[in-house]
């Protein structure tokens, strides 16, 4: 076990704890900065230390992980977006704010980033650590899709690389070749929800999911997991389509189970092609 940990600034759901188990199944030791209101407790009993602090004080933040010799950190999780506009900063946070001319999450963490470089620690992506959890090409779980659902999943791919590429969001809801809904600040299971009504009683919606052109893994790792299919299921979206090697399956056992048991496709697709099980 190295005597340097490795630093985990830890948002809230459940990808920081999935890393912190890897991790520590590694021999490797976590020194966590949680943030209150945000993070899950859970998370303490999975670190060698933890440390909380509000949303906002980066200045704590990079003194609690210079204080633990970190060298290298990964920052996972989500922050509420109205926390991260809403948020009372200190002064080395309000520095960095004034400096910005587009105040979005990427900016914001890439600014964040470029601080801990000064204080000598370098932001890492977890991938290395989740790839057991990133479908690669052919995965699939639930029913099988047809022909013509593979031709919407394919438009819905160009569509959600199109609005993921002008920073609107990653995630389009289609049918029978017409985008019903568009992610954007609302997240993922507001886009679902309205993709679903939209698609009218007999259902059979399809949601992409994608990272964007570019996409820095050290901020965000797009993610889906049981909660997603359940909203799934609720709006009526009968197939969820993925990025191979670039989406994480939170809790992939009962996100398998779920999928049966709902009745929800799930695939993940290529850059060519859409690939089922």
């Amino acid at each position: 076990m190295s005597d340097t940990p490795i630093g985990l600034i830890a948002g809230s759901k459940s990808l920081p704890l999935l890393f912190a188990k890897e991790a520590r199944q590694r021999g490797e030791r976590l020194a966590a900065v949680a943030f209150e209101g945000e993070t899950d407790p859970g998370l303490a009993a999975l670190v060698h230390t933890i440390s909380w602090v509000k949303v906002g004080q980066l200045g704590k933040m990079l003194h609690v992980l210079a204080q633990h010799r970190v060298r290298q950190c990964v920052m996972l999780g989500q922050i509420a977006p109205k926390n991260l506009f809403d948020l009372r900063p200190d002064l080395r946070a309000m520095a960095i704010l004034l400096r910005l001319k587009e105040r979005n999450a990427h900016s914001i963490f890439g600014a964040i980033a470029a601080e801990l470089a000064k204080e000598g620690i370098e932001l890492v992506p977890a991938v290395p650590w989740l790839q057991p959890w990133m479908p690669r090409e052919g995965y699939g779980c639930g029913p099988r899709i047809t022909s013509e659902t593979r031709e919407d999943v394919a438009f819905g791919l160009r569509m959600a690389r199109e609005t993921s590429r002008l920073e609107i969001g990653q995630c389009v809801v289609v049918k029978r070749g017409t985008v019903l809904a568009v992610e954007a600040f609302e997240g993922t299971d507001e886009c679902l929800e309205r993709g679903g009504r939209l698609a009218g009683k007999d259902g059979g919606a399809i949601a992409v999911k994608v990272a964007k052109p570019g996409h820095d893994f050290r901020f965000d790792i797009p993610c889906v997991g049981p909660m997603t299919l359940a909203v799934c299921k609720r709006a009526g979206v009968a197939v969820l389509a993925v990025e191979a090697r670039r989406t994480l399956l939170l809790d992939l056992e009962s996100f398998e189970s779920e999928a049966r048991r709902l009745g929800i496709s799930v695939v993940a697709m290529d850059s060519s092609e859409i690939l089922s099980c």
